[in-house]
């Protein structure tokens, strides 16, 4: 067996390095995925095996099995853990198990074996080319995901067993594949008929009414252990390490998972369309009418995700198409008269912004000062650079500005401290706090001054939207 590679640390220049601990990699699952704590439990421990180089040789990582409703985050969790140590939720090794429903289908994962037609045209999916590059330069842990696994063929859970026992598969050419440095994901929906009908029953004096939290857990978890012990052979059972019964999403849940999809459609913006994007606001109105029309235990995140897309997204995408939003403009989606639909009103434009904004910046970073500059000097924006609290005092003095991006580790002081200073200055100018790590006291801090966070490191176009939108938000309120 190949000896376990430690990960090496992040690079810093990585737009999403991996995560310094398993306290960060923790939090990250914990906020990502909401309302599981179950699963992040269980999987943070077996990273932390690989991470310290403990886990057990001559087989996977950890093996999982993720139960549960549909929508609940299961596949979620593989693509957040996979961000976590990669970078990127798209570098993990996928198997959709519903494209293998037939038993000449799982053929396709091993290969052709030499003498067969098509030996040399058919490249198996389970190679280990393809499994080292589900690592990255931040961790040599690969994340493997076999997804609705119930639906595949029986031959693939035989086939499984040699992977998830001794961390080995033969290919059709004699070769092997080492999963000593993996960690699998099984996915699956077993049970979750039965689960729903816990949880809503539809006979008898509850039929109709949601059955409460209490013990709900235990329960689910027993139904869903029954479905695959049904469904799949104990030798198969028995190699899995530890099975996780995702819970229905409540009504709290919903909630954070949407100002995620409000978030991740900012950013979606941000990106596409670059100098060309805008800011998005949604009133509680709003939110109350995407979350009344989007919260669904049967289908769970996914009614949700279809409701941002059908009330939100897609006029949006109209409004762009024909040209009504401009550049650095807002979007503001208000509850229509009739209650059954959002009202986009645009907030600004671009008309309001004729004189190039000035922007103070106070870090003690050269690099990134000069990083920093050379981005909005590109964007024809003047820049006051300082490296310290006092040069930003002084400079703050001399000059008008209409943005301040303060470092909240300076040499000579707290960016909040700075930020409350500019503001007793320029009480109506835009004051944000870059920072790694900040305390949960300067935190709050940031939210009773209004100072919006810029968590390090970050996306320069999103930055860039950031700013101008509140400088344009502050023009066209003189």
């Amino acid at each position: 067996m190949a000896e376990r590679a430690k990960s090496p640390h992040p690079s810093s220049r990585s737009k999403k390095p991996a995560v310094d601990s398993p306290e960060d990699l923790r939090a990250i699952l914990a906020k990502e995925v909401v309302g599981q704590s179950a699963a992040t439990d269980a999987i943070v421990p077996y990273v932390q095996m690989f991470q310290s180089d403990l886990a057990p040789a001559g087989r996977p990582v950890g093996v999982f099995l993720l139960l549960g409703p549909t929508g609940t985050g299961k596949t979620r969790t593989v693509e957040v853990l996979a961000e976590a140590l990669h970078g990127s939720a798209k570098n993990l090794l996928k198997v959709d198990c519903g494209e293998f429903q037939m038993e000449h289908e799982v053929a396709k994962l091993v290969g052709a074996p030499p003498g067969y037609l098509g030996h040399r045209e058919t490249q198996p999916m389970l190679s280990q080319q393809k499994l080292n590059a589900a690592t990255s330069e931040h961790s040599a842990l690969s994340v493997v995901l076999f997804d609705e696994i119930e639906k595949a063929a029986p031959s693939m859970t035989r086939l499984l067993l040699g992977v998830l026992d001794k961390a080995t598969l033969r290919l059709g050419d004699n070769t092997t594949v080492n999963f000593e440095n993996s960690v699998v994901f099984l996915t699956s929906n077993l049970g979750a008929r039965e689960m729903m009908k816990e949880l809503v029953p539809e006979f008898g004096f509850q039929a109709g009414a949601p059955a409460a939290r209490g013990d709900m857990r235990g329960k689910l978890q027993r139904v869903g252990l029954a479905a695959v012990r049904r469904r799949f052979s104990p030798e198969f059972v028995n190699r899995i390490d530890c099975v996780i019964t995702y819970q229905p999403l409540d009504a709290g849940s919903l909630s954070l998972i949407l100002d995620q999809q409000i978030a991740g459609l900012q950013r979606h913006v941000n990106t596409r369309l670059g100098a060309r994007c805008f800011a998005i606001e949604v009133s509680e109105e709003s939110r109350s009418f995407l979350l009344r029309n989007g919260a669904s235990a049967r289908y769970g995140a996914r009614e949700l995700n279809r409701t941002i897309h059908r009330h939100l997204t897609q006029p949006l995408a109209a409004m762009v198409a024909v040209g009504r939003i401009e550049p650095g403009a807002g979007v503001r989606a208000e509850l229509a008269r009739d209650g059954e639909s959002l009202d986009l009103q645009i907030l600004g434009s671009a008309a309001a912004r004729s004189l190039p904004p000035m922007v103070l910046i106070a870090d003690d970073n050269e690099q990134l000062l000069a990083f920093l500059n050379t981005l909005m000097a590109a964007e024809g924006w003047t820049v006051l650079l300082a490296d310290s609290a006092s040069k930003a005092k002084q400079l703050a003095a001399e000059k008008s500005f209409d943005c301040a991006l303060l470092d909240n580790l300076l040499p000579d002081g707290s960016g909040v401290s700075l930020g409350a200073h500019l503001r007793r200055v320029r009480s109506d100018v835009p004051i944000m706090i870059m920072s790694g790590r900040i305390s949960e006291q300067e935190e709050q801090a940031c939210l009773s001054m209004g100072f919006p966070l810029v968590q390090k490191p970050f996306d320069p176009r999103d930055l860039i939207c950031k700013i101008r939108r509140w400088i344009g938000t502050r023009l066209l309120a003189a």
